[in-house]
């Protein structure tokens, strides 16, 4: 019969045979993470600098023309850009609809020989340089996530280009090449197991997630537990006499009491990922989604742009992308250029240069809150621990409020946008996630190489660690099946 003891070293060495690969391929691919990140996406910058110069010139068609010939309600905001060559009112709001800016037709699936001028476009290359080699119906590797028919297109130079466009969106979706795809296949892939037939399935591979990492987390702390109570206290006190193992199996119980805790840790943290349990789902204060703007857009309260006048505001740059919303009640053309952006009071077409006043975002979130008192308000000049997202806009207003979730507000005053929000236990799950995943503790996680050093030496200390684990599992796993093997014979 086995006592507490053996069980718990029995359970120890037979789930670390069946996850022990598993750890040690998420120690490894995680110090490649930390340079190179994850899955190749084309973010809006990138999407930005790739747009051509908006011709103002084509444009016929105003907004509220665009919206009736879509037949749709007036939405959260509308785009104009160059689409094949030609302006393209796009509506926002999580709609994708489309109308031409030139004639008003709406945009219909596009062709391949359509879709190849639309890589051609955001490649920068002529049309003859990409082939198609797909038409996608479902995701493959590099489109999880995406839907609908999707154009592939490979280019003929050295790096391996891949280009996929979406024929409902007439829009590049997905960019990669052979470097980005290596990187990802060493790092991202197999470190977030975002493998095709698996991540294809969310729920299955959100399982997945959860249960693998479960598994390894009881592994640790059966590992941690096994370090305590297999030390042998000598007297006096001398650490070589009191570990009772040689060979590999000392240095994986060396390296286990070393590294042990922040296995522990890391596979807890890594588990949080996918929000497995509610509270890490829960919400906190809830105001309507056009708090700030006041109401839908009105697309009526937008002329067809004025070129001349748009000439004047962008003062020689190239003006690649103009965004219609509305804020304060007020109607505002955000144009884009490919190195930032400038707010356009629509009414008198200037700039606006000053930001919205802390006073006025803060009346209107507390009008449409009026069950939650007002703790405080600071215009911060520098991140905190909350808002800190790499390219998210300074200075920005907190607004805190004393309601049950203790919710925090970041208002952007120049764009007069909400742009992060955080509760109670949504701060937690900051320090639990962020904190124990990737040691993001404030100003310790900005110090930079000390940081990666730290990083890697764990990394590779619990891959080892893993690693002789899963060596001394699968050695004691062959001597049993030779031990039974045995047995059987001489039964």
């Amino acid at each position: 019969m086995l006592t507490p003891l053996r069980w718990l070293i029995w359970t120890h060495r037979y789930l670390g045979i069946a996850v022990g690969f598993l750890c040690v391929m998420w120690f490894v691919t995680g110090i490649v993470m930390i340079y190179t990140g994850g899955m190749p996406t084309v973010t809006p910058p990138q999407r930005l600098q790739k747009l051509p110069e908006l011709a103002l010139s084509q444009v016929r068609i105003a907004p509220a023309e665009a919206i009736r010939s879509d037949g749709a309600l007036s939405p959260d905001t509308m785009l104009l850009s160059t689409v094949m060559n030609r302006p393209m009112w796009r509506t926002g709001g999580g709609r994708d609809h489309a109308v031409f800016a030139d004639d008003g037709t709406l945009l219909q699936p596009i062709d391949p020989a359509q879709a190849q001028q639309v890589a051609a476009d955001f490649a920068g290359v002529t049309v003859d340089r990409l082939r198609l080699t797909n038409t996608l119906r479902r995701p493959d590797q590099w489109t999880l996530g995406q839907r609908g028919v999707l154009y592939q297109f490979r280019g003929d130079d050295a790096q391996g280009t891949e280009i996929y466009v979406s024929a409902a969106a007439a829009q590049v979706v997905q960019h990669t090449d052979r470097r980005s795809r290596v990187l990802a296949w060493v790092g991202a892939i197999p470190h977030w197991l975002y493998f095709t037939a698996l991540r294809a399935d969310a729920p299955l591979w959100t399982r997945v997630v959860v249960w693998s990492s479960a598994a390894v987390c009881a592994l640790a702390v059966m590992g941690v537990v096994l370090a305590f109570t297999q030390f042998r206290r000598s007297r006096p006190l001398r650490l070589s006499a009191s570990i009772p193992y040689r060979g590999w199996m000392r240095w994986h119980y060396i390296l286990g009491a070393l590294f042990g805790i922040f296995a522990v840790t890391w596979a807890f943290s890594g588990l949080l990922s996918v929000e497995p349990f509610a509270w890490t789902r829960a919400s906190g204060l809830l105001p309507d989604a056009d708090v700030m703007s006041g109401g839908p857009l009105q697309p009526e309260r937008f002329a067809v742009p004025d070129e001349a006048a748009f000439r004047r505001i962008a003062n020689g740059r190239s003006i690649r992308q103009l965004e219609l919303t509305r804020i304060q009640d007020q109607p505002y053309y955000v144009v884009r250029y490919a190195d930032g952006e400038q707010l356009v009071d629509a009414t008198n077409m200037e700039p606006r240069q000053a930001p919205f006043s802390s006073e006025s975002l803060v009346a209107r979130l507390t009008a449409a809150l009026p069950e939650a008192p007002l703790l405080d308000q600071q215009l911060l000049q520098q991140y905190d621990s909350y808002y800190y997202a790499r390219g998210a806009p300074l200075p920005v207003l907190r607004i805190r409020f004393n309601d049950p979730d203790q919710t925090w507000f970041y208002v952007d005053p120049r764009r007069g946008e909400i742009v992060g929000q955080v509760h109670r236990l949504s701060r937690v799950e900051r320090w639990l996630y962020h904190g124990l995943h990737s040691l993001d503790f404030g100003s310790w996680y900005r110090s930079r190489p000390l940081w990666d050093i730290v990083v890697i030496v764990l990394c590779l200390g619990g891959a080892s660690l893993s690693a002789i684990g899963l060596y001394l599992g699968f050695k004691r796993l062959g001597a049993d099946l030779k031990r039974l093997l045995i047995k059987g014979e001489r039964s």
